[in-house]
């Protein structure tokens, strides 16, 4: 029996993009569906988020996802730009946003064909493995296309098709609060919530309570 869970992501979460590997690995040895549904940041549902933040805590989450990319073996660099346009000096988050809702509303649009995982992990790891200019070029096409998907098709879906995605996003969102938790990345099984990219093994420890099996 195949199983299914849930991840709720986002595009600006450093910690989502260094699970993505090990999500992806875990679909595809064992027989598990991960159905990934992004959200908006927390820049874009709550922008006095880091105003309100501890003075250190900006340094500290920087200092631990170096250490934790370092652990894992996985590339990364401070994203080229930053998918939110934020005074990181001030922390004022601004009120022009040109990458952050269309990249989300295209993964939501992946979503719809069952290729968000995929697509989700390409775009991150230009995002936050150190490219240059991630937005630009060829980059977010090359992405798509190892997704196995068109980046002009999921562009004039993000476009023509804003409002429903963005009330799909919404949803994915009341679905994580829903499943008791608020924060990225967070995997869903069996109405469980786990949080952060440190409870993978927990997550299989309970998936393989409830009969897991590696794929044939």
């Amino acid at each position: 029996m195949t199983l299914t869970a849930d991840i709720f992501w986002s595009f600006r979460s450093p910690y989502s993009y260094l699970a993505m590997r090990r999500y992806r690995a875990m679909a595809e040895r064992y027989d598990l569906t991960l159905n990934l549904r992004p959200v908006y940041p927390l820049a874009i549902r709550q922008p006095d988020f880091f105003e309100k933040s501890p003075p250190g805590w900006l340094r500290y989450t920087f200092t631990d996802v170096f250490r934790l990319a370092q652990y894992l073996d996985i590339p990364f660099g401070p994203p080229r730009p930053d998918p939110i346009v934020q005074d990181i000096a001030t922390r004022t988050i601004a009120a022009e946003q040109p990458y952050i809702y269309r990249i989300t509303r295209m993964g939501q649009a992946a979503a719809r064909q069952g290729k968000s995982l995929a697509f989700c992990d390409e775009v991150s790891r230009l995002i936050w493995g150190g490219a240059t200019d991630w937005h630009e070029g060829d980059h977010l096409a090359g992405a798509a296309e190892r997704a196995g998907l068109d980046l002009a098709e999921l562009d004039a879906i993000a476009v023509a098709d804003a409002e429903a995605l963005d009330a799909e996003l919404a949803a994915n969102q009341e679905a994580l609060e829903m499943a008791g938790h608020w924060g990225v990345p967070t995997l869903v099984f069996d109405g469980e919530p786990f949080f952060g990219q440190d409870r993978i093994d927990l997550v299989l420890w309970r998936m393989q309570q409830a009969g897991l099996k590696e794929r044939g």
